[in-house]
């Protein structure tokens, strides 16, 4: 038996995501530049690297292993469907919309892979999607995740539940809109 790097994308960003975390422990600063920019700033040296940069920053050990015990769980079957390229882009345009979203309403940075793990647990709710259906499991994961997410974000527990509804929303639009590289078959 051998250990397999399985899953490039996702064990990559989670070596990326601890090598920041280790970083911003013993090197101040670090954690500004892992962070969402708080404004738009067209010209900031630091501004383009920060739209995509805040999904490898975490305020915390406890944070940053929260988000990985999701993304190791979930990210090794999203990346098998729909291969290893396609999450890498996935998760990309995930970071760029919380990012500019984030710098556009609101005044505070922003760190954390949450918005991720969101994207990875909607898109993956559209297994076994077929054309002109939507599934029930999205349906349902929908109907609790953006409601919950409705819910707290009415109360002040410094979580940004607008990360989570972003990545959400790019997860379903993924889901919906990009195919896996294959379909998997259930065997009879």
């Amino acid at each position: 038996m051998r250990v397999e790097y399985n899953s490039p994308v996702i064990l990559t960003y989670a070596i990326i995501s601890c090598g920041v975390m280790a970083a911003s422990d013993i090197v101040p600063g670090v954690r500004y530049l892992f962070s969402a920019p708080a404004h738009i700033h067209l010209t900031g040296v630091f501004f383009y690297f920060r739209l995509f940069s805040h999904i490898a920053g975490h305020a915390d050990w406890q944070h940053l292993l929260s988000n990985f015990s999701f993304i190791l769980l979930i990210g090794p079957v999203a990346e098998e469907k729909y291969g290893s390229r396609s999450l890498l882009f996935m998760i990309l345009v995930t970071a760029l919309a919380i990012g500019l979203l984030n710098a556009i309403f609101f005044s505070t940075g922003l760190v954390g892979a949450s918005g991720i793990v969101f994207m990875l647990i909607v898109l993956l709710s559209f297994t076994n999607a077929s054309e002109g259906r939507i599934p029930l499991t999205f349906v349902l994961v929908a109907v609790i995740f953006f409601g919950k997410e409705l819910v707290m974000s009415l109360r002040p527990d410094g979580i940004s539940q607008f990360a989570h509804i972003i990545g959400g929303l790019t997860g379903a639009a993924f889901g919906y809109f990009v195919k896996p590289k294959y379909i998997l078959q259930d065997i009879n």
